[in-house]
């Protein structure tokens, strides 16, 4: 039986958006993308805030109407019953712990350095916050390298949900300033999450963003 479709409101260059393409594209689940730039205020209009008071993507939303919001609970909700989340209790609870990591280790760091080099004027105050976010993410970065010494996923044996997860911003980690060769196995990492079947790529800084930068 094929899953219903459902609808997406997300920014296509956001890590957090991708997760949630990259798994439906995974799982071959019909679904319909609605772009929604909210680098420029596009998740604070009333219409939007009205469904997802924290005005933020990504945003799923059910045939019912019912709204699900946060990257990594909907990607825990579409990989359900699926071999991308694990089926036993304890793998799945060591699979989430990459899911919390992801958002309060890496994320706050490595993501944001990509928005203030990639969506701010050179001479944003932002660009003094770099030297800790370069600090921060790096420690991250080294918790994901050590794992992968004895490891090749973060999920379990097998690719799924925390590896979606963390490849969203490792992979595009050098548009925020870190030098991924300084990580063996984590390039060997992403190799891998690039040869999963069904695998799409998230796009880059668009031109009209950075001819932006440039001229600001």
């Amino acid at each position: 039986m094929t899953p219903d479709p459902v609808t997406v409101h997300g920014m296509s260059t956001s890590g957090n958006c991708h997760k949630v393409r990259l798994l439906l594209e995974q799982l071959g689940r019909p679904y319909t993308w609605i772009e929604v730039d909210s680098a420029n205020g596009g998740t604070r209009t009333p219409g939007y805030l009205a469904k997802n008071p924290n005005g933020k993507v990504p945003m799923l939303e059910r045939g019912d109407g019912a709204i699900l919001v946060e990257s990594n609970a909907i990607l825990c909700w579409l990989a359900d019953g699926t071999s991308l989340l694990p089926p036993d209790a304890w793998q799945r609870a060591q699979a989430l712990s990459w899911l919390f990591f992801e958002q309060y280790s890496h994320e706050p760091y490595i993501a944001v350095a990509r928005f203030i080099c990639g969506w701010t004027p050179l001479d944003s105050p932002r660009r003094a916050d770099l030297p800790r976010l370069h600090e921060r993410g790096a420690q991250a970065l080294a918790v994901m390298e050590k794992h992968l010494e004895q490891a090749d996923w973060f999920t379990g044996a097998a690719y799924g949900v925390a590896d979606i997860a963390l490849f969203a911003y490792t992979h595009c980690a050098d548009d925020g300033g870190f030098d991924l060769s300084t990580y063996p196995r984590i390039t060997d990492w992403l190799a891998r999450v690039c040869a999963t079947p069904g695998f799409v790529p998230m796009p880059g800084v668009s031109d009209d963003v950075a001819a932006r930068l440039a001229s600001s």
